[in-house]
């Protein structure tokens, strides 16, 4: 009788314990959950023209598409990451990218990119579309940017180029690069800032880049690499069919083009 009444106190205090540590596993997953839900990021936006634009993430520095010679980043915070989106002189210009560049800086392009700078930049970290590399707390993933329109095909071709999703602690800044209203973008999800192009004949329309942006629903966009070969694409217009369409999405718009 003993021996059964010991059994049982004992079962009685493994059951405890197992709740108890059921408790404890609960309340760090919530703790978890609760500390990336509260998560502020401390970001600031520095466009230099078109594509090109400094963003400070906490205490990271990225530099997105470095043209226009070193002298348009004298007055800028010196940079630990760089992202290039394309291989065109709007995104890719080898001297400004030596001229910036510091020794310690990890520098992310597609292959295409690549191929351009290796003679120069040996060790630059090659991601293809739909591949992610990670490094101090953030994820950067390669987000396809093409055209769509048969007359527009041969300015940007599937697969060469990225656009790129950085995320931290789930906040996500998606950089589209040069692309049309593609599904890909179309599908992103849980975007908190987009930096969205719109300019022809390169890339889309203002109502296209509109449509798009209201199908993913980031919390804020910014319209940027407007600029055409009929000079700048109706910004102002962009804000109202975005706005008419879902009045919660911020549209902010920054002097990218100050000459």
């Amino acid at each position: 009788m003993k021996k059964i009444i010991l059994s049982l106190s004992l079962i009685a205090i493994l059951v405890s314990c197992k709740k108890e540590t059921t408790k404890e596993v609960e309340s760090t997953v919530q703790n978890e959950v609760t500390s990336t839900d509260s998560y502020q990021p401390d970001i600031e936006i520095m466009p230099i023209s078109h594509a090109t634009f400094v963003m400070k993430w906490d205490d990271k520095v990225f530099y997105i598409d470095p043209v226009g010679g070193i002298e348009a980043f004298q007055n800028m915070p010196e940079e630990d990451v760089i992202l290039i989106t394309d291989i065109h002189g709007d995104h890719l210009n080898i001297e400004t990218l030596n001229g910036v560049r510091n020794k310690e800086s990890l520098l992310i392009v597609p292959e295409a990119v690549n191929d351009k700078i290796k003679d120069d930049q040996r060790d630059a970290e090659v991601i293809h579309n739909d591949q992610s590399t990670s490094f101090d707390g953030f994820k950067v993933t390669a987000i396809p940017m093409y055209n769509l329109t048969e007359e527009r095909l041969k300015f940007h071709e599937k697969g060469r180029g990225n656009g790129y999703v950085i995320e931290k602690n789930a906040f996500k800044v998606y950089i589209s690069g040069d692309t049309e209203d593609i599904p890909e973008m179309r599908a992103l999800e849980g975007i908190n800032k987009a930096f969205v192009c719109m300019n022809l004949p390169y890339t889309m329309t203002v109502e296209s880049a509109a449509d798009a942006v209201l199908d993913f629903a980031p919390v804020e966009v910014y319209p940027y690499h407007y600029r055409g070969t009929d000079g700048k694409s109706d910004v102002v217009k962009f804000k109202e069919l975005v706005n008419i369409g879902n009045s919660d999405i911020q549209v902010t718009q920054l002097e990218w083009y100050p000459n």
